[in-house]
């Protein structure tokens, strides 16, 4: 029998999005099931500035940052996913891919290729495989039409783990990369051979939910040399008045790679990376479906003496439940390097 439902994403089971979409179930037994679920999303994006992100199309914008004077608009349907969920008794396994691979052009088809982004098995408390770090609060991230809005000031990584789950209690060894460190003999590769150590602890209440969350790293420096970082982040998302919401993050210490998508290297050289960062967004509804996001998000370096701020502006708007649409305007800056670019998207978003 197909049924029509929400496809549930709890903290403890995936963190697999910032919010639920709905799926279509196929119940095979009592204890078996096959949910199908993703959405399709077509994306228009301006950008006018000096500041540009590596992404292909600049897609959306990360830490990183280019300087390069630019002025142009671009047609994308990148961000769409599909995902599979199969459950077997207290197994779960999950997959899900979307077509950020690269691969096409723009001169006759535009083709992307799908790329992995979720792909995990979870027995009661353990989970083993690629999903949002442990040290991720996804409940924070930003509704955008730019993903996830300040992603510069956000923690947002995916990789391979084994995490225990006891109650709001977590802790995982998740896959290392001693970014801007030491690379093997072959020109690739970290010679990383500690796991990192990942902790966090969320508290849940009809209020909203905070997380308190720290990770444990060994890094390899360019030299060779053994460092030991540690970096910590609180974040949360506090309901306010009526389907009103305040979603916050702070990040300091040795972070790297774990906060900012590429704002922060873990390593300078031989040194090890310090960064403050802070995100702060409210959103608003107007009516049940029509609701603004304002948000802001910036990171600060202190080896490598970097930058970074976002901050955007939004409305969105459900024409059916599973039917949206959303217009952002924003500004990114690298102060650094003294680029900056504003920018406006609109985005279309129907949930399977």
């Amino acid at each position: 029998m197909l049924n029509r439902n929400k496809l549930a994403i709890a903290t403890g089971l995936a963190l697999l999005a910032s919010s639920a979409h709905a799926g279509y179930t196929v119940k095979l037994t009592d204890k078996d099931s096959i949910t199908f679920g993703g959405y399709i999303q077509a994306d228009m994006r301006y950008i006018d500035g000096n500041a540009s992100s590596p992404l292909v199309n600049d897609d959306f914008w990360i830490g990183h940052a280019v300087n390069d004077e630019i002025s142009t608009v671009n047609f994308n349907a990148n961000s769409t996913r599909f995902n599979t969920k199969y459950v077997h008794g207290d197994v779960t396994g999950f997959i899900e891919m979307d077509f950020y691979g690269g691969g096409g052009n723009e001169k006759l088809t535009n083709s992307r290729h799908p790329r992995i982004r979720h792909a995990f098995i979870k027995y009661k408390n353990w989970t083993v495989g690629q999903t949002w770090s442990t040290f991720m609060n996804t409940s924070s991230l930003v509704e955008a039409a730019d993903f996830a809005g300040p992603l510069v000031a956000s923690a947002f990584i995916r990789q391979d783990q084994i995490r225990y789950t006891n109650g709001g209690f977590q802790i995982a060894l998740e896959n290392p990369e001693s970014y801007g460190g030491e690379v093997g003999d072959a020109g690739y590769g970290n010679q990383d051979s500690v796991p990192d150590v990942v902790a966090k602890y969320t508290f849940n209440g009809d209020w909203g939910n905070v997380a308190i969350a720290a990770v444990a790293k060994q890094l390899n420096t360019v030299g060779g040399e053994e460092e030991s970082a540690v970096g910590y982040g609180v974040s949360g998302r506090i309901n306010t008045f009526g389907k009103d919401d305040l979603r916050f993050a702070f990040h300091g210490g040795n972070t790297g790679r774990y906060v900012g998508a590429a704002a922060a290297t873990d390593l300078v050289g031989e040194e090890v990376e310090e960064s403050t960062v802070i995100m702060v967004a409210y959103r608003h509804f107007w009516t049940e479906t029509l609701r603004t996001s304002v948000f802001y998000g910036n990171t600060e370096t202190e080896e490598s003496d970097r930058d970074r701020t976002h901050w955007g502006i939004n409305i969105f708007n459900n024409i059916t439940k599973d039917l949206s649409y959303g217009v952002e305007v924003g500004n990114f800056e690298a102060a650094d390097i003294d680029a900056d670019s504003d920018y406006v998207q609109l985005s279309v978003k129907y949930a399977l």
